[in-house]
């Protein structure tokens, strides 16, 4: 006994590249689809910040109007 594990025959190369190939697509789906989740988190900070800056420089003008 020499510790390895006794298997069958591999499998046919093509099914094995087919299932790498299958792989990778679904890996660069996933990345993909994680670059749009953090590009629209990023927009979304962008213009959450400049509603904030409006409403903070639209309040200044309106205290300098009223003094």
């Amino acid at each position: 006994m020499t510790g390895e594990e006794i298997s069958g025959p591999p499998g046919p190369k093509l099914i094995r590249l087919i299932y790498f190939v299958g792989a990778g697509v679904i890996c660069t789906a996933a990345i993909n689809k994680w670059r749009d989740y953090e590009k629209k988190t990023i927009i979304q900070q962008q213009q959450q910040q400049a509603a904030e800056t409006q409403k903070s420089s639209e309040s200044v003008v309106v205290r300098e109007a009223l003094k």
